[in-house]
């Protein structure tokens, strides 16, 4: 008997898993539905076809909405300003920057690596002034090509949607501009803190391929849940992020997104592409959405 009941809990908790990555979105005054879909940045853009309802959902919104109009990184102006963000400041170095100790443990890291450090002077000179957050992120993306060979970044998951709607006559728009994505996204930690966080990289590399692992696996399986707890992994120790810093990047991002969402929607029916770490929790959109009074079931 208990043997029953534990399996049919497991079976209910299951079939009420947010194992969806699609989720339509209706009522609340809205004369059509629109749909929101959680992407990864370094998925490859075949897995489209994996997500269970995703062209007749492209197919009936009349515009697709991201974190940002991608077109506008054409920009070179925009593009100068995410540069700019990315670098230190002038007659500042990451040699100046970090100890010596902290300098021998990164060029140990490039060198396992990319086979080369920044004592090799073409590459100081490329990599030397990027700030810690930034140096960061590109270790992230090339440690990523490396285990998956075959990734092209110039044909990214998160961009095709956008470009799906401009060659089928859609409008695209984004909830953030590139200035609003430049303070929070590179400006919104001290270069203290991102000196720390590019040394936990670095000092912590089991932990962080698997924390990665898990993110890709759990949107692989479109299984939120399984990419909320992968986001949520912890080290309990400085390396894990603060609740200030998860209220800047994912809370008030979400919180700020359905202040706009109700009037897209009600101009017209909306496709919204949004990284899918925003999606659930008690402050992810999923949840946000149905607290201002709209139906957001999955597509399956």
């Amino acid at each position: 008997m208990k043997k029953t009941l534990l399996t049919l809990a497991l079976l209910i908790a299951a079939l009420s898993a947010p194992a969806q990555l699609l989720y339509k979105i209706s009522g609340n005054g809205l004369q059509a539905p629109s749909y929101i879909v959680g992407t990864y940045h370094l998925a490859e853009v075949s897995f489209v076809d994996s997500i269970p309802g995703i062209r007749q959902a492209l197919d009936n919104c009349q515009q697709v909405y991201g974190e940002i109009d991608m077109s506008t990184l054409n920009d070179p102006g925009q593009i100068m300003k995410m540069q700019q963000a990315m670098m230190l400041p002038e007659g500042t170095t990451l040699d100046r920057l970090l100890t010596s100790d902290e300098m021998s443990r990164l060029n140990a890291y490039m060198s396992s690596l990319l086979g080369v450090d920044m004592t090799n002077p073409m590459v100081a000179q490329q990599m030397g002034r990027l700030t810690p957050q930034a140096l960061s992120t590109q270790f992230s993306l090339l440690t990523f090509m490396k285990k998956h060979e075959g990734f092209d970044p110039q044909n990214l998951f998160d961009n095709y949607f956008q470009k799906y709607a401009q060659q089928n006559g859609k409008s695209v728009g984004g909830f953030e501009t590139v200035d609003f994505q430049v303070k929070v996204l590179y400006q919104g930690m001290t270069l203290d803190r991102q000196k720390q966080l590019l040394m936990c990289f670095i000092d912590n590399q089991e932990f962080m391929n698997q924390h990665a692992d898990n993110v890709i696996h759990g949107f692989y399986a479109q299984d939120l849940n399984a990419l909320k707890e992968a986001m949520d992994m912890k080290m309990n120790t400085a390396c894990d992020s603060t609740p200030e810093e998860d209220a800047q990047i994912i809370n008030n991002r979400n919180a700020d997104w359905l202040t706009k969402m109700p009037a897209i929607m009600s101009a017209k029916p909306t496709f919204f592409a949004v990284g899918a770490g925003h999606l659930p929790g008690d402050k992810g959109v999923l949840n946000l959405l149905r607290q201002a009074g709209y139906n957001v079931e999955g597509v399956r």
